[in-house]
């Protein structure tokens, strides 16, 4: 992907849409609306790097309702001529292909390594990586069994969409605030995966969601580890000009 003068790339992550409740999250999708019309001006693409929403399931027929205002956002953008790339998360990880054909967007399931304008970019959400977290490789290795996927699909939408809403808001009160407490470089395992994937592969960045911290950390000589937080509470993006990579806050005024 190369960049033609004045233009940017841009990458954000973890916006939980539809959590915690439907006023909150409303304030949240308006930000976030705000913030997007903003990158328009000068984007090339957006990278949204996982958990767009608390929860997402695609059914035949049937999406969850809401989010009105971002999806119309983003359609607009990529009606623009401007990129639209999607990571699933591990909140949205049900994901099918409405977006992809909705929004021309590209989705991704897995990490991918992009060569945008001379440098690397390893991007991931993060979820599952590195080491420690047992339960939750395991559970979303259940989560995306193809016979799993196919049980949840024949429940009802308004059985199942609020059956993965109520133990969402189950998981978000036992974690509480530890998303927002930095563990140190030896106790992050997305560092301690990044230290040992930047042996295997040479990126310059290595840019991640999930942890709803927002990071910026030197791994060797020429890599950077970059989580772009989250716009539950902190509203941070990060931004490519071409040249140099900044992690920043969107402040509304």
């Amino acid at each position: 992907m190369e960049l033609a003068a004045g233009k940017k790339i841009y990458f954000l992550s973890d916006f939980h849409l539809g959590a915690p409740n439907v006023t909150e999250s409303n304030k949240r999708e308006q930000r976030l609306v705000h913030f997007l019309q903003h990158a328009k001006k000068d984007a090339a693409a957006i990278f949204i790097v996982g958990d767009i929403f608390d929860f997402w399931f695609e059914y035949k027929t049937v999406v969850p309702k809401g989010f009105i205002r971002i999806l119309g956002c983003l359609a607009d953008l990529s009606d623009a001529g401007i990129e639209i790339h999607i990571f699933t998360g591990n909140h949205d990880l049900w994901m099918k292909d409405y977006l992809a054909k909705e929004l021309n967007a590209q989705v991704y399931f897995d990490p991918r390594v992009f060569a945008i304008a001379g440098k690397q970019f390893f991007i991931g959400h993060g979820d599952g990586l590195g080491p420690g977290d047992k339960g939750y490789k395991i559970m979303k290795k259940i989560f995306t069994n193809p016979v799993c996927k196919w049980l949840f699909g024949w429940i009802h939408p308004d059985i199942g969409i609020q059956l993965a809403n109520y133990f969402s808001s189950k998981s978000r009160a036992k974690t509480g605030t530890s998303d927002e407490v930095f563990l140190g470089e030896d106790k992050e395992w997305l560092i301690i995966y990044t230290k040992q994937k930047a042996k295997e592969i040479k990126a310059d960045y290595f840019i991640f969601g999930h942890r709803h911290y927002a990071l910026d950390i030197a791994i060797n000589d020429h890599a950077r580890y970059i989580n772009l937080g989250d716009w539950l509470r902190s509203n941070t993006y990060g931004v490519y000009n071409g040249t140099e990579m900044q992690l920043l806050q969107w402040k509304e005024d």
